[in-house]
């Protein structure tokens, strides 16, 4: 049995990875979807990595997932947990001492997310629902959006990136090829750029562990 330490992106929510925890236990593996303090202002990346910490602690050895915005968090983590690898699942990749808000122009993600858009004749420009709930059912859309949007405190978004360089543990990733925010090949660019490695594209865009938790899961498990 493998325990998959699972870490969100912005607002933190580890509702978005309920599917994929119960997708996980079905196949025999332990899912832990970790919730960050993200609607705290006082909360900063540390308090973030300790969120993490406390929750993967007590499981021993873990594969930590990351989301998102959980690029930034969860190698925070891996110093103080006993951690077998990293799996990126359409996440950020910074660089030592850059902030969440210099990120995306640093990478290019607007004029990436916007030719992508172009070329699969979608308008320019973000639609929050659009872009973010595309792919996912119906039924769980409504459901996430009728618990409110969850709240991302400023304090997270503008500390530089505290270490200096990326955990040194073996790191893969998984990019979704109907990722909107976040294109696959403008995810594939960053992740070789910045830590010379390949991420596998797989169907889905950037909620693809709502969407499909399934597909997730077993790619997970498979390593």
């Amino acid at each position: 049995m493998t325990t998959f330490l699972l870490v969100p992106g912005a607002g933190g929510d580890d509702y978005f990875f309920h599917r994929l925890v119960a997708a996980l236990e079905e196949r025999g593996h332990r899912g832990i979807a970790v919730r960050l303090p993200a609607e705290d202002e006082s909360a900063g990346l540390a308090a973030y990595a300790d969120a993490i910490v406390e929750a993967g602690a007590p499981a021993g050895p873990v594969v930590l997932v990351a989301q998102s915005m959980g690029g930034f968090s969860a190698p925070l983590a891996v110093d103080r947990l006993d951690v077998e690898r990293i799996v990126l699942l359409n996440a950020m990749v910074p660089l030592p001492g850059e902030t969440f808000g210099e990120w995306w122009g640093a990478v290019g993600q607007g004029e990436a997310a916007r030719d992508a858009a172009i070329r699969d004749n979608r308008p320019p420009g973000f639609d929050e629902v659009g872009d973010f709930f595309h792919d996912v059912p119906e039924e769980i859309t409504q459901d996430l959006l009728s618990r409110g949007e969850p709240d991302q405190a400023e304090r997270p978004l503008g500390e530089p990136w505290p270490l200096d360089s990326w955990p040194d543990v073996p790191t893969s990733g998984f990019a979704g090829g109907d990722d909107r925010l976040f294109p696959a090949e403008f995810q594939q660019r960053v992740a070789r750029e910045r830590l010379g490695i390949e991420l596998d594209v797989i169907p889905g865009g950037h909620l693809v562990a709502l969407a499909n938790p399934e597909l997730v899961a077993e790619r997970l498990i498979a390593g």
